[in-house]
């Protein structure tokens, strides 16, 4: 054991180091808002950006015959920069509860937004004027354990359905990363997750009951209505309003969790000749490096995989404080030094601190061993990522590449932070299957490379991101990639053809199955016209 005591020691200097950092380099920053959680959601746009003027907000509108949970006022996302004035907003608790919103949407001339937690960062889940359905109140899970389904209502999150399945011995197939995000909105960006061989959410939807624009509800499979189905995975709310989805389920299991680190462009060949033909591994991610000194060349590849110690599946456990981690991600905002720091926690103190269990065996031979049941390791809220630094906002990026061209693209990557200002915060590795839906951002298996970066709220800052954002989005095209669409929209009109085939006939199916444009977004009214391509 002497090798953990050192590792140990290691890493209380690197807590002690972090402080010192702080109270003697940036006595601005006080620890407690490094390491303090808001009170209540931020909303750093007050800094620098106005509230958007609706053109015609001032023209008279009907009161809505049901109950509003926000009436007027404005809306924002978690990117804290599209502050949007709306006519209202609407909670469901039914179907007919959609139903009258949509007819009155449609009598009074409104557009329709549909909602979950709003983490999309460019207009998505919103647009000016819209009466906004709020899809929360709609959270009920049902689980069939015989059939090894959950039916899920789309204002349910991940967490919640977690907890329903948990006590049947039974885990999703896949699901995002982080666990306070909506069903149905996940469903409506065809997110994916860290199980590299299930594939993104769509694979694993077995039915969806939606809810058109003419109020009339359709229950979608591969079998029946099989193009609607294929837009409305993956279709950003512009089809219809998502009411329930059946969702496979697999077994729950222990994983035994390891991490090593390797050199970034050593990934790839790792992967292929020996994660991915080795079915004991399911689970996948890998943090590359945010430290200058090795910015994007160093890579901690994390694996989960099945283990035969037979251990028994413990109950779910709720995140422990998580003080330190937003502390050590905040202290990474200020600049190189917290950034190497930053890096060299994650390196060498996470694993030593790390919420996981050893069996006696486990212990006894090896340090790292750390295991973790299936829902364990996706029951996770990220809460360190929620801070005070209301100056500040967060970003993300997502690029899907050909396996071949990961490691030029990371390159150009590097390259293009170290011209731009935006600092990178993490950068993950994960490894997605190809997908089957109108706007698939993977034909074929790809590596997904995301990026979470940090930016102060200043028009400055903006333009810098959006330099940095078309420099990344033109390398990925260029590298036969693509990048994907829940994010800030600087792209081009003429990206989006490029990376998504299927684009025109997207916009099209939109136009047969929602003539009157009742549901609404900034993706279809910035992208859908061909002369928008500028």
């Amino acid at each position: 054991m002497r090798g953990r005591g050192t590792a140990v020691r290691r890493a209380r200097v690197v807590l002690v180091g972090a402080v010192l950092v702080v109270v003697l380099t940036y006595g601005g920053l006080t620890v407690a808002e490094l390491a303090g959680a808001p009170a209540s959601a931020k909303d750093c746009a007050v800094h620098a950006l106005p509230t958007p003027v609706a053109p015609d907000l001032a023209r008279p509108v009907a009161e809505y015959p049901g109950e509003l949970a926000q009436r007027g006022g404005t809306l924002n996302d978690a990117s804290c920069l599209n502050r949007t004035p709306v006519y209202g907003v609407v909670r469901p608790r039914s179907a007919a509860d959609v139903r009258e919103a949509l007819a009155f949407a449609r009598a009074e001339g409104l557009s329709v937004s549909v909602a979950g937690t709003r983490h999309s960062m460019g207009g998505q889940a919103f647009f000016p004027r819209a009466l906004v359905l709020d899809m929360r109140g709609l959270d009920r899970v049902r689980v069939d354990p015989a059939a090894r389904t959950a039916t899920v209502q789309a204002g349910a999150t991940w967490h919640e359905v977690l907890e329903a399945v948990h006590p049947h011995g039974l885990s999703v197939a896949t699901m995002p990363s982080i666990d306070v995000l909506s069903v149905g909105g996940t469903l409506s960006i065809d997110a994916h997750g860290l199980d590299f061989r299930a594939g993104s959410l769509s694979a694993t939807v077995r039915s969806l009951e939606v809810m058109l624009a003419d109020g009339t509800v359709h229950t979608l499979d591969r079998t029946h209505e099989p193009e609607l189905f294929r837009a409305v995975l993956g279709g950003y709310g512009l089809f219809g309003v998502v009411l329930e989805a059946e969702l496979d389920l697999v077994d729950s299991e222990m994983y035994e969790l390891t991490q090593r680190t390797v050199a970034y462009d050593r990934f790839p060949d790792l992967f292929r000749d020996e994660l991915w033909p080795d079915d004991r591994y399911r689970l996948m991610y890998a943090h590359l490096s945010t430290s200058p000194d090795s910015l994007l060349r160093e890579a901690v590849v994390y694996t989960y995989e099945t283990t035969a110690a037979g251990e028994p599946v413990p109950p779910l456990r709720e995140p422990e404080s998580m003080a330190f981690g937003r502390f050590v991600l905040n202290l990474a905002r200020t600049g190189e030094v917290g950034q190497r720091v930053k890096w060299a926690a994650q390196r060498h103190l996470l694993p030593r601190v790390r919420s996981c269990r050893r069996s006696r065996n486990e212990a006894l031979r090896d340090a790292e061993a750390c295991l973790v049941g299936r829902n364990q390791a996706m029951y996770n809220s990220l809460g360190l990522l929620r801070n005070r630094m209301d100056r500040h906002t967060d970003i993300l990026q997502e690029y899907f590449l050909p396996h071949d061209r990961l490691v030029p693209f990371l390159d150009d990557t590097r390259a293009a932070l170290r011209e731009h200002d935006a600092v990178l915060l993490n950068a993950s590795i994960r490894s997605v299957p190809g997908d089957d839906v109108m706007l698939g951002y993977a034909a074929e298996e790809r590596f997904s490379l995301v990026l979470y970066l940090s930016q102060e709220v200043t028009p400055r800052a903006n333009r810098d991101m959006a330099g940095l954002t078309r420099a990344l989005v033109a390398s990925a095209l260029e590298h036969g990639g693509t990048f994907y669409l829940p994010y800030q929209q600087h792209y081009t009109r003429a990206d989006l053809e490029r990376a998504y085939p299927e684009l025109d006939a997207f916009f099209a199916l939109k136009r047969r199955y929602d003539p009157g444009l009742l549901l609404m977004n900034s993706l279809y009214s910035r992208y859908a016209a061909p002369s928008d391509a500028s």
